[in-house]
């Protein structure tokens, strides 16, 4: 499986996958989503691959605190079907209706957020 090269989202998201070697992946995220805690950045994603499986992460920071994403899918159609999830350090929280929100470290049982993206080759 050739894994190089650009791969889109269905929300427009980009994903460079800009080496394989020795089971390894290495490359770039950025996304397309105005509302993303990674919105503006290019950041590094590295992982692993064997066969039509694949894994990779990133992490980075804004003024709404760190995060990380994971990816792990498959190739099935030509298409880099994956499952993800995202773990955030903090959120802006308002403690009371009316109030300005706070940035405050995020419980761990509210820092995760999952979902599923399919990519296409460019």
């Amino acid at each position: 499986m050739a894994w190089v090269g650009k791969w889109r989202n269905q929300f427009g998201s980009i994903v460079e996958i800009t080496s394989e070697a020795d089971g390894r992946i290495e490359g770039s995220f950025k996304t397309a989503l105005p509302d993303s805690g990674f919105y503006g950045q290019t950041v590094p994603i590295m992982g692993v691959h064997q066969g039509n499986c694949i894994a990779f992460s990133a992490v980075g920071g804004s003024p709404t605190g760190d995060r990380v994403v994971s990816y792990t899918g498959l190739l099935r159609n030509e298409k880099m079907e994956t499952a993800w999830f995202v773990v955030s350090d903090k959120s802006l929280t308002a403690t009371e209706p009316g109030q300005p929100a706070e940035l405050k470290s995020t419980n761990w049982w509210r820092a995760v957020s999952t979902n599923v993206d399919t990519f296409e080759r460019l």
